[in-house]
């Protein structure tokens, strides 16, 4: 297992440019499935799940090369509508398939999907909108069938705005006949980017952005060219990390639309930021100030994929913070690991109250997952001493080359990969 290991105390300074949204690149790729033509995408982030992605289509007949932000993909040799249980134990994203294989082959076979062990995500929301869609289930033991000879669009409802439900509804219903209209829709910005990329291959969805989407169904799809959007949440975790660190950073190929809620938090807290087009320029030469209760929430309220990472931030602030997790049950596993290093905070169900020190100390903390991975490399950055962060795989699966990213910047951190050692007793 690789490990990062941190010398902190750095303040982050410099110039960054920031990746490709995983989050809208993984959508986006199984929606490719809805034509038989070619995609190409670019702005594609280089990560384990965009890896894993890339096998599960591969394994469906799809041929997908990556050359490094560009990923092409031909989907006109996809056969299989059965998604590999191995595969999808390995990314939940992988559920983003369902609607694609099912309005393109009228069925689809898929097992419960993995991810981050941040709490319990079901499946419901996605399955209930394909049943409106005129989807029949059939359950046995983990394996979940779907089968519809036709797609009928209808109104549908989500009971709890669901990104991942919302863009499965919105794809499966591209090629539905009639129109759909998805009300409580989630609002991400990743949606309107895969509203953008289905209208660039002949689709006609509008709506996407506010909570009510509207889908005319179409016949055909066609290949296409697209771009991805930046990933907010890396842009998010810069933020933080400059002011961690009390350092000085830009970000480029930045949306500061897309953070407003981080942003007038970081204000709160002391942190100047400036913004103008695609840039966000982050200062802090001084202790952060405590912020009195954040919560959690769907978009354009304050991302669940950033909590973690904030946390570090109030753990060095001066006062007492208070952070409600409304999303994940789950999501608070970090907190054992930054008390490791000296943070002071304690957790009462979904709420964290965290008490600022005025220093964290370096030490061996283990990424439980993914956001709570690059919280602890936060954490290691603004330490003083060494801090060694283990399990890196579950940060691999987000940040592209995250110790790379972060010596751009002026940090001291490496990857140090284990070799597995011989059992020489044995052979």
């Amino acid at each position: 297992m690789d490990k990062l290991v941190i010398e902190g105390g750095r303040p982050l300074s410099g110039t960054i440019r920031i990746q490709g949204a995983k989050n809208a690149a993984l959508p986006i790729m199984a929606a490719s499935i809805l034509t038989d033509g070619i995609v190409r995408l670019e702005n594609v982030p280089q990560l384990l799940d965009i890896e894993v992605m890339q096998h599960i289509m591969r394994s469906l007949g799809c041929r997908t090369i990556q050359d490094g932000g560009t990923v092409s993909i031909d989907t006109s040799g996809a056969h299989s509508t059965h998604v590999p249980e191995d595969l999808m134990r390995q990314m939940r994203s992988s559920i983003f398939l369902m609607g694609p294989l099912l309005a393109r082959f009228k069925e689809v076979h898929i097992y419960q999907p993995g991810g981050c062990a941040i709490g319990e995500r079901k499946i419901d929301l996605h399955l209930r909108g394909l049943q409106s869609l005129g989807a029949e289930l059939e359950h046995c033991g983990n394996r979940i069938t779907c089968r519809a000879e036709r797609l009928i669009g209808t109104d549908i409802h989500l009971d709890f705005p669901s990104v991942g439900a919302t863009e499965n509804v919105m794809m499966a219903a591209v090629l539905a006949e009639g129109t759909s209209v998805i009300t409580n829709a989630a609002r991400e910005p990743e949606i309107v980017d895969l509203q953008h990329f289905l209208n660039s291959m002949g689709a006609q969805v509008s709506g996407a952005g506010t909570d009510t989407i509207v889908v005319e169904g179409v016949t055909k799809l066609r290949g296409s060219q697209y771009e991805v959007m930046p990933d907010r949440i890396v842009a998010g975790t810069l933020m933080i990390a400059a002011a961690a660190t009390r350092g000085a950073v830009t970000l480029t190929n930045a949306h500061a639309s897309h953070l407003t809620s981080l942003i007038h938090i970081l204000r709160r807290a002391g942190v100047q930021i400036a913004t103008s087009d695609g840039i966000i320029n982050v200062t802090s030469f001084g202790r952060a100030k405590a912020v009195e209760r954040i919560v959690t929430s769907p978009y354009p309220a304050f991302p669940t994929d950033l909590q973690s990472q904030l946390m570090v931030l109030l753990s060095l602030a001066d006062g007492v913070s208070v952070m409600k997790e409304t999303v994940f049950e789950g999501r608070f596993r970090h907190v054992e690991e930054l008390a490791r290093m000296g943070a002071d905070i304690r957790v009462d169900l979904s709420n964290a109250f965290i008490k600022g020190v005025p220093e964290l100390y370096g030490s061996t903390v283990e990424a439980t997952d993914l956001r709570a991975g690059a919280a602890l490399v936060i954490a290691g950055l603004a330490a003083s001493g060494r801090t060694v962060v283990e399990n890196v795989h579950h940060i691999d699966r987000g940040y592209d080359s995250i110790e790379h990213m972060f010596t751009r910047l002026g940090a001291k951190i490496e990857r140090i990969t284990s070799v597995p050692k011989l059992d020489i007793a044995n052979g």
